[in-house]
């Protein structure tokens, strides 16, 4: 393979317009060579926008294209399954925006292509790779805040909007899907395990049928995560780290500025009498979306391991169904008979 990952991107959609399409271009050994969309003129028109040399009319004619090594899709959630094994068919190695699935079996066959067709599958988590997340890690890794015990995470944004599709459930709208799946995410990463034990409650929007508040308890073998995500209020996000001896804060967990330093506090204590000491760790400025088309080209053109595979995309998806149905349950049980 060339010495450099060629990219096609399905889909016209803002985020990749405005975060992930640019970021392709400037990560090192990444370029975006094609972009499809159902529609011909605003894929000219994108095309001309990033400087990309080919617009496809259609998402097929970008996986018939022998120069496109991977593909991005930012399409809406119902439409991942079907393109993400049609991209593996192809042979095209795949960045899916996430959630990766509408449900876990869904997420499996995904997997399941990418790994019979021997290409390499990434769930669009750009936040995990950041170096502020790296060092988050390994502060709770290494014990700086004693044994992990709880973790709170908030995420949530205004949009009312019924013609988005993040408002319209057969297209897998909500809040849940859209961005409680970070924080669900995040849980499992930092504890290292699986839940083994879920509850939940969730608010519906009764005309589009979405969630748009939803929070849930994740009971961990070792610790208890808390979360809740919304669509209907103010714009916020936060993550709070909480262990024996010392908590941590995240007060831009997710969307991180690319073009500006990010911070964390950790606040630690030797032992339990003693005063407790707060530090402010800064990052310099970095292009989350970048550092993951970074990570694809390690894994595609160096066939280095990916550190989050799409086993844990499943993973995350079954934690996703669990709260759906814990919800589902909380909300028959506390009917009126």
């Amino acid at each position: 393979m060339n010495g450099e990952l060629r990219w096609g991107i399905l889909s016209t959609a803002d985020i990749g317009r405005h975060k992930v399409g640019p970021a392709l271009q400037a990560a090192r050994r990444c370029r975006v060579v094609a972009v499809g969309s159902r529609d011909g003129e605003r894929a000219r028109e994108y095309a001309h926008a990033l400087g990309i040399a080919r617009a496809y009319a259609s998402y097929e004619q970008v996986l018939a294209d022998p120069e496109v090594d991977a593909v991005y899709i930012p399409l809406p959630n119902h439409l991942h399954a079907e393109w993400t094994i049609a991209a593996a068919r192809a042979g095209k190695h795949v960045l899916c925006e996430k959630p990766l699935a509408m449900n876990a079996a869904d997420a499996q066959r995904m997997a399941d292509a990418c790994q019979e067709a021997g290409v390499v599958l990434l769930e669009a988590f750009m936040y995990r790779l950041h170096p502020l997340w790296v060092a988050v890690r390994e502060l709770v890794r290494a014990g700086r805040i004693g044994r992990l015990e709880a973790v709170q995470s908030w995420f949530g944004y205004y949009n009312d909007d019924a013609l988005d599709i993040r408002n319209i459930a057969e297209y897998g709208g909500g809040a849940l899907y859209d961005i409680g799946c970070y924080c669900i995410n995040l849980s499992r990463m930092l504890f290292g395990a699986e839940p083994s034990g879920v509850r939940a409650s969730m608010t519906i929007d009764p005309t589009a049928g979405v969630d748009t508040l939803t929070s849930a308890i994740l009971e961990f073998p070792t610790g208890t995560a808390q979360f809740s995500c919304s669509t209907r209020t103010e714009t916020d996000q936060r993550v709070h780290i909480y262990g024996t001896t010392g908590r941590i804060a995240v007060p831009i967990p997710f969307n991180i500025p690319p073009d500006r330093q990010t911070e964390i506090t950790v606040t630690t204590r030797a032992a339990r009498n003693e005063g407790a000491k707060t530090e402010t760790v800064r990052f310099d400025p970095l292009d989350q979306y970048a550092a993951q088309a970074e990570e694809m080209a390690g894994a595609v053109l160096d066939r280095q391991p990916l550190q989050f595979p799409s086993s844990d995309a499943v993973a995350n998806m079954r934690v996703i169904d669990r709260i759906f149905e814990a919800a589902k349950s909380a909300a028959v049980s506390a009917t009126p008979k």
